[in-house]
């Protein structure tokens, strides 16, 4: 097994538990989740003492350890002084559709649905949902296929693949 060097670390208030629990049930339900690495729970400590003139009280949750797809997060409570923003975002490549229609929808639930495929969860968390294919639609070697894949992605909010492969192709 490899140790996964760097780490995405999430700052909450008082909801690290919620989001990590929340986020693990998607993924472990999401299409083809079988096929794919564990999304689980790894581990919850608490704050031992009273903390932050008494914003934390002992046995609050101070971080949970869970894994999304066999991906590595950290998530604390920290306190209300940071939050999430656009600047940090989570791409999420999906072989189908069907994928990218479920992932919409459950992490979009809540939350905002953004242009080309960005969502903002429940949490504030930015996500990119797309097509694992994206890259050579948006970068392949056709010039002409990648401006009409480009133009036609920023039109959309959530991605379609067959309208993306269509621009591409010049159908």
């Amino acid at each position: 097994m490899t140790v996964q060097t760097i780490v995405p670390n999430l700052w909450f208030d008082t909801k690290a538990l919620e989001a990590a629990e929340y986020w693990v049930s998607v993924f472990s339900g999401r299409i083809g989740a079988a096929a794919r690495p564990k999304s689980e729970i790894v581990n919850v400590s608490r704050y031992p003492t009273d903390v932050f003139d008494g914003a934390k009280k002992a046995g609050d949750v101070l971080t949970v350890d869970f894994t999304i797809e066999g991906q590595r997060f950290t998530a604390i409570n920290g306190g209300p002084q940071f939050t999430f923003d656009e600047a940090v975002s989570f791409l999420v490549n999906c072989e189908s559709q069907e994928e990218i229609d479920e992932l919409w929808e459950k992490l979009g639930a809540g939350g905002e649905h953004g242009p080309c495929g960005w969502l903002k969860d429940k949490y504030g968390l930015s996500w990119q949902i797309v097509p694992a294919e994206m890259d050579e639609l948006i970068t392949g070697g056709d010039e002409e296929g990648r401006k009409r894949a480009f133009a036609t992605m920023m039109q959309m909010g959530k991605i379609d693949i067959a309208e993306l492969r269509r621009a591409y192709k010049g159908a």
